[in-house]
């Protein structure tokens, strides 16, 4: 790819920064007609199959397909400015958000026409949890697995359970459809680059062991977040869960309401829905001063983000063998149901601490319609929300 052809890429790339609102759906469709319907660098087809192969991938799906774009492109170092191009609006965004909280109760600086946006996070919470289920539960099987993570998530807070969880149902699904007949790829010995999946790992116990023997809390941030970004599976909304228990329930950095808040005004932010690891890193650290709560947030964001960058690296090269397996396909299944029962769990638990008076329920009420309907767009909702606490 010529130097002035990958100029334009990345400047498209920039523009889709600004402009992709929506999550991953609506990502992938902006995707579709800003780089192949305008620019054609890759076919449709190309592009749904690596986006196929970002959504069996831990890590944020969007980010890792605009990244697999860029590799298949003009290798790593397109693929890493893609990365940075793309995240960059969107974490800038949740760092000043962030800051803007912690200000703003450090002078005491009155919120309360914010109260309506914690019930306005369930309603978000609670349609990704209907949209996911939609998408993934085939059967009565699915809804088993998803009832067994929804229950399991509610009854242990945990960090640690929830990849338990996602290698006990992937394992199930795998096991139970052993008997599918294996396609020829899976007869042909075949090489693999492990270099990225050594990186991969090799970093994940890194982090952990520096951060257990300094205790370093910025260290600290960085491996939790890596983890976090290991091993969710489903997007943005499968994450929260996840930091709700480690950094509200557990840890304690973030209040519920300074949660809440964040998870929904990232909604109305464009860009990955994962920028807002950005917002939780920002507020984890800001009783250290300004200069430490912003790379509190920058650390964070490279957390969540890398994993799945150093996911996508290695199985790009060898994705078209790898989706014939039969194993995989079979494990899947039971991976994205328990991760639709993470997103089912998480809004029972962002429901708990809210005061269930009649206008925080209309809010609930109404939000959920208006998301799930797709008749509004979320930045307009959650102005409009914004709105109504101003007036109320």
């Amino acid at each position: 790819m010529r130097r002035a052809r990958r100029l334009i890429f990345l400047r498209d790339v920039m523009q889709l920064a600004f402009t992709a609102y929506g999550g991953p759906q609506a990502h992938i469709a902006l995707f579709i007609e800003v780089l192949i319907e305008k620019h054609q660098y890759l076919s449709e087809e190309e592009l749904l199959e690596l986006n196929a192969l970002c959504s069996i991938l831990p890590g944020p799906t969007s980010t890792q397909t605009i990244t697999a774009v860029g590799f298949r492109l003009g290798g790593p170092s397109l693929a890493y400015w893609t990365l940075l191009i793309w995240c960059f609006p969107a974490i800038t965004l949740m760092i000043l958000l962030g800051l803007l909280i912690s200000l703003a109760a450090s002078f005491d600086i009155s919120l309360a026409f914010t109260r309506f946006i914690p019930p306005l996070a369930v309603a978000f919470v609670a349609a990704a949890g209907i949209k996911i289920a939609r998408k993934v539960i085939r059967d009565g099987e699915g809804v088993v697995i998803m009832v067994i993570s929804v229950v399991l998530c509610l009854l242990a807070a945990s960090p640690f359970l929830f990849p338990l969880i996602l290698l006990a149902a992937g394992t199930y699904t795998s096991w139970r459809h052993h008997q599918e007949e294996k396609s020829p790829a899976e007869k042909v010995p075949w090489r693999i680059d492990w270099k990225n999946f050594f990186l991969w790992i090799g970093v994940l116990i890194g982090a952990a062991l520096v951060g257990y023997f300094t205790q370093d809390k910025l260290v600290r941030l960085f491996e939790n977040f890596y983890r976090n970004g290991s091993l969710v599976f489903g997007g943005g909304q499968v994450l929260i869960p996840l930091l709700y228990t480690e950094f509200v329930s557990l840890k304690m950095y973030l209040t519920s309401e300074e949660f809440l808040t964040g998870y929904t005004m990232v909604q109305a932010v464009p860009g990955p829905v994962f920028s807002f690891c950005a917002y939780v890193g920002t507020l984890s650290m800001q009783q250290h001063g300004v200069p430490m709560a912003i790379l509190g947030g920058l650390v964070s964001a490279v957390g969540i983000f890398l994993p799945g960058t150093f996911l996508i690296f290695f199985v790009i090269r060898f994705w078209e063998r790898l989706k014939h397996y039969a194993v995989i396909k079979a494990s899947l299944k039971g991976i994205v149901a328990a991760s639709s029962g993470f997103v089912a769990a998480a809004a029972v638990q962002l429901a708990m601490p809210i005061e269930w008076q009649w206008l925080n329920i209309l809010v609930v009420l109404s939000g959920f319609i208006l998301i799930l309907t797709n008749k509004v767009p979320a930045p307009v909702i959650v102005l409009l929300t914004l709105g109504i606490g101003l007036i109320l």
